[in-house]
């Protein structure tokens, strides 16, 4: 949704969220006037706060309570009215640095043990997942045409174990009718480009491919199978993906937000018996137009496509071993949560496994 605000309606904005966060209790003008220097009158924050809720950004949720934000205010808000806190970010990185011993540890308990300062500092559920076993190497890989506009992908490992998908043809080519033998030789020669690109490494390094190295006729199989192989090595190579490490529940669940029990219930549902839902949110490539912000996505109540969390907001991010992506960060809690915090903790402590993980494991 596009709205355009004026500088004091962003200001005005900023603030009813700010005072929301902290307070849990809708805000009326007065309470603005008395902690926030505006500069106009509380009839004049009153009007705004009203052009504000007309435009969806606030609600009232009873007819004599003042407004608190709704998704869409939220998503302003973080978008273009915050910077993520740089000195909590310091705080993750020095807590990470002092707190963990990475020559005397399992990595499983490192990670419960960054997970537990996450949820520390950032005040949420934090998220960690065990990173993905990227040891199988590609040896072999053929795209194949079966019929009616499928293709069988075989790929073939180091260790010759063999693994197999049927997808669909890209749109431009199942759409046109072409001659199976025309298919057949495309098919063979991106077969041919993948193989020389990828044997010998991970499928998952599809990620940092130069697709533009394919001839231009054949770009059209670029984006569409980056996307199709990408799922498939995730579904294909990670044995025990969907492990993630959780702390700090028993602390949020206190916020009145989850005051419900049947809400906290189906959360704790998610969060401990559907776990592998969860992961296949969290571990995705972030897209930095979602915040303003690189690396780190915010999906924020009603955007989350799980319905136990869609009264909460969902802050992630990948940590990577070199080059390729293994596992995900992330922390999760109401939508009235600190968000230039919870950004910055999760992207300073994604860019701290990233790096130590490359230490440890050079690629």
């Amino acid at each position: 949704m596009q709205v355009q605000l004026t500088n004091r309606q962003q200001h005005i904005l900023w603030a009813t969220v700010r005072h929301y966060i902290a307070t849990a209790e809708p805000v009326g003008s007065k309470a603005l006037v008395e902690e926030f220097n505006l500069g106009v009158s509380s009839a004049t924050i009153r009007n705004v706060m009203g052009m504000l809720e007309k435009a969806g950004l606030l609600y009232q949720p009873h007819t004599s309570a003042g407004r608190v934000p709704s998704d869409s205010g939220y998503r302003i808000y973080v978008d273009q009215l915050i910077t993520p806190s740089e000195s909590l970010a310091r705080q993750v990185e020095e807590a990470l640095q002092h707190r963990l011993n990475w020559e005397d540890r399992s990595l499983e308990a490192l990670l419960q043990g960054a997970a537990q300062i996450l949820a520390t500092l950032s005040g949420c559920i934090s998220l960690i997942t065990m990173p993905q076993n990227v040891s199988a190497l590609l040896r072999h890989l053929q795209l194949v045409q079966i019929d009616s506009g499928k293709v069988m992908l075989i790929v073939v490992t180091d260790s010759y174990e063999t693994h197999s998908a049927l997808m669909d043809l890209p749109p431009t080519r199942k759409e046109t009718q072409l001659d199976p033998e025309v298919i057949d030789r495309e098919l063979q020669i991106v077969s041919n480009f993948l193989n020389s690109h990828l044997r010998g490494r991970s499928l998952l390094e599809l990620a940092s491919l130069d697709w533009s190295e394919l001839d231009r006729e054949f770009q059209h199989y670029g984006e569409y199978l980056k996307n199709s192989l990408t799922e498939f090595s995730r579904r294909s190579f990670t044995p025990g993906a969907t492990q993630i490490m959780i702390r700090g529940m028993a602390e949020v669940l206190r916020q009145p937000e989850f005051s419900q029990l049947q809400q906290v219930q189906t959360i704790i549902q998610l969060l401990e018996e559907e776990q592998e839902q969860l992961w296949r949110l969290i571990f995705e490539e972030p897209e930095a137009e979602e915040v303003g912000k690189p690396r780190v996505t915010v999906r924020i109540g009603s955007e989350n496509p799980l319905e136990p969390i869609r009264n909460c907001s969902l802050i992630s991010s990948t940590y990577r071993r070199g080059s390729v992506q293994v596992g995900s960060v992330g922390v999760l809690g109401p939508t009235r949560l600190d968000y230039e915090g919870a950004i910055a903790v999760v992207a300073a402590a994604a860019d701290y496994l990233s790096e130590t993980l490359s230490y440890l494991n050079p690629s």
